[in-house]
């Protein structure tokens, strides 16, 4: 993820700073708790797209 990039890239809803999580390749808007996808290097930065950062995670159980 470029730098500059980052440096422009705001949350679309509360217009706060993004995190850059390197591991997960997603941006972290901790405010609303959400964090969007980075798809072949594009930030995805639609909210029906993000995941929600409180929801639980999915269980693997069958």
């Amino acid at each position: 993820m470029d730098a500059r990039l980052l440096d422009i890239l705001v949350c679309p809803l509360c217009k706060g700073p993004l995190e850059y999580d390197k591991t997960a390749q997603e941006l972290i808007c901790n405010p609303d708790k959400l964090a969007y996808p980075i798809r072949d290097g594009i930030p995805i930065m639609w909210a029906d797209e993000a995941r929600d950062l409180n929801a639980p995670a999915p269980s693997s159980a069958p």
